[in-house]
Formats: structure tokens, sequence, C-alpha cells
């Protein structure tokens, strides 16, 4: 894990399998820290995510894609936790680990729209609230469906200041640039022979050429 700022400040966690890293990914963690007035957004690679589709690239790769992403940028810091315990990933788990380590810190884990409203198919979901804040990243003017529980409205916030100044408990939204782009996306174009420059960091695309990812062959 890249050097933490200190446990005064609100810890950012953007999970993800990152299959590959994209501009959208990127945007969205300083969007995000910007909005909650954090130093940076700390990027969490899923082992096994319980919920998607098995991954293209192995573990090495997507970490090796993500620390050429984000170079030397101080507002952006990976944490390997979840690819070191492999097996199955479950935020609980990583929540709970980090909550151990940090028992009195702002942690907020920010997650898409479309993931909020289908959180209560995530392990144990009633816990999330219990061990961090709830960041719900969406685009301006996005109608939020969040999940029918009148427990997680109830615990809306409507100020980062609160987020910040509390260690869990409160979930809430986050506006971030709209690009539109996915994963899947990439993915696709490549496996198809053509190029998705410019939907990521050309040294990523470049690394995809270079391993073959995804059907890419040769130089991008």
């Amino acid at each position: 894990m890249s050097p933490d700022p200190g446990p005064d400040r609100p810890l950012l966690l953007l999970g993800g399998s990152f299959d590959p890293i994209h501009h959208g990914h990127l945007r969205a963690a300083l969007d995000a820290a910007a909005a909650l007035g954090a130093d940076s957004t700390t990027l969490l690679p899923a082992a096994t995510p319980a919920l998607r589709d098995p991954l293209a690239a192995s573990a090495e790769q997507r970490l090796a894609m993500l620390k050429l992403a984000i170079g030397d940028d101080p507002a952006l810091r990976i944490d390997d936790c979840e690819l070191s315990r492999g097996g199955q990933t479950y935020t609980v788990d990583t929540l709970r680990s980090l909550r151990t380590k940090w028992p009195e810190r702002s942690i907020i884990f920010l997650l898409g729209a479309d993931a909020f409203s289908r959180l209560q198919r995530w392990q144990q979901w009633q816990s999330l609230l219990e061990l961090a804040h709830l960041g719900v990243l969406t685009r301006p003017g996005q109608a939020l469906q969040p999940p029918p529980l009148a427990s997680f409205l109830a615990a809306r916030s409507d100020t980062p200041r609160q987020l910040r100044q509390s260690s869990n408990g409160h979930w809430l939204p986050i506006e971030v640039t709209p690009l539109a782009i996915s994963a899947t996306q990439i993915r696709r174009l490549l496996a198809r022979g053509l190029s998705p420059r410019f939907l990521l960091p050309d040294v990523v695309l470049d690394y995809i050429a270079r391993a073959g990812l995804y059907g890419a062959a040769g130089t991008p």
C-alpha cells in the first residue's frame, strides 16, 4: 500500500476489478477526494469479485496496470490487501480489517450508483454502515435509486463535513465527471481488433499490447 497521509484525514476507498483501469475510474477517484476534502483516494483492486464474471487479467497484471496508471500522482494510492488475501472478495471483510486498524477514523467506501441500488445482494450488507460511510458516485442530474431500505435513507447525510467528522454510518451522493467509459467496452474493442486509445492511459494500453491481454496484439 502507498504511504497513508494520516489518521486525521478521511480514508477514501474505491474498490473494483480494474480489468483494466481506465480514465473513468481515475477521474471519479479525483472528483470524490475533492468533494470530500480528502488528500487522496485509495484504489482497492479485488481478488475475485463475488458478483462479477471471471476476470480476464490476473491479479498481478491488474496491479501492474494500476501502478502504471497512477504513476507518482500523490492524490491516488493503491492498497493490494484483497489481492494478498486472495479468494472470494467481500468488501465487509476488508472494512472490518481497516476498522480494526483505524477504530475512530472516517472511512468512506466509494461505489457506483448501480452497485448502490443492488446493495442488498452484497455479503453482510447490513454491516457496511456500521464499519464505514458510503459515497455513491453519480453523474450530474442522475436519479439515484437507493436500496429499498428505510434505515439507509434515514442515515443519509447532506454534507461532506459530517462524513469527515464521524467514523461511519452515513451515505452521500457524490457527483463526478460523466465519462461513459467501461472496462467491458475496452475489452470488447480490443477483442475486435479496434483501438481503445483515449479511454485509458497510454501506458496501460501499451502494457495490454505487450502482454497480449483481452485479445490485443502488437502495438496499440
